[in-house]
């Protein structure tokens, strides 16, 4: 697929892996369709200004079943028509399973999974009509492999993989491919929380010997964005963590 003037939706757009998916497809020449629960920050406008982009901001809150129906909407509405849709937006909620909230668990999977759930259903009559559209799904590592303190985030991600694989079966007759990104350990405000000695210990299990960045996770979504033979994949971007 040629990405210039495609027309590409992607939620939690608003920071990391998320926005740096929004500029590698901005760069591409692509229009965008960008969603948060709040605004874009000042930075973030800037580089989609400096980059050139032609693009609509929408918020919505993919948990919310009301608030999708609109937000797919809208963001069909935004350019006439979608040909990439990246399912990025996701939250954590970790805790050992002794002490973890049911209300914590019903959170993440509400956003992690019932969300793409919620949007692929929103937009999949559309995209079978038009006869085409590629679906990218955020995984992670800990979907594939589980993770302690994780029990919520894990379930979520495995989830996706199985959504992926099954829109992906279902999607094929009508030209529609589905597939996902499971990122491992990637910079992010998240892991610049951690302590030196915990970061050093999390690189010292990556053969690459480094965390991922978020430019190289959105590398991959222009890959699959781009690539008409591929589908119902789950491309592991983690530096050979899971070996």
């Amino acid at each position: 697929m040629e990405l210039k003037d495609k027309v590409v939706f992607i939620t939690g757009s608003t920071r990391g892996i998320g926005a740096a998916t929004a500029l590698a497809f901005a760069k591409q020449g692509s229009r965008l369709v960008l969603n948060g629960r709040h605004d874009l920050d000042d930075d973030m406008k800037q580089k989609l200004e400096e980059a050139g982009a032609d693009y609509k901001f929408l918020i919505g809150d993919v948990a919310d079943e009301e608030s999708v129906a609109q937000l797919a909407k809208e963001a069909w509405d935004a350019y006439g028509h979608i040909d990439v849709l990246v399912n990025n937006a996701g939250i954590t909620r970790d805790r050992l399973i002794g002490g973890m909230k049911v209300a914590d668990f019903d959170q993440v999977i509400a956003v992690n999974l019932r969300g793409p759930f919620l949007l692929i259903k929103a937009l999949i009559k559309k995209f079978n009509k038009q006869r085409s559209g590629a679906i990218i799904n955020l995984a992670s590592v800990v979907g594939l492999h589980g993770n302690a303190g994780q029990a919520n985030y894990s379930a979520s991600k495995a989830g996706i993989v199985g959504l992926t694989k099954t829109v992906a079966r279902e999607g094929a007759m009508r030209g529609i491919r589905c597939n996902a990104i499971a990122p491992g350990m990637i910079a992010s405000d998240m892991t610049a929380a951690l302590s030196e000695r915990v970061q050093e210990g999390i690189v010292e299990q990556i053969p690459l010997k480094r965390l991922g960045t978020v430019d190289e996770v959105a590398q991959c979504a222009i890959f699959l964005a781009q690539n008409d033979y591929v589908t119902g994949q789950v491309l592991v971007v983690d530096g050979g963590m899971t070996i």
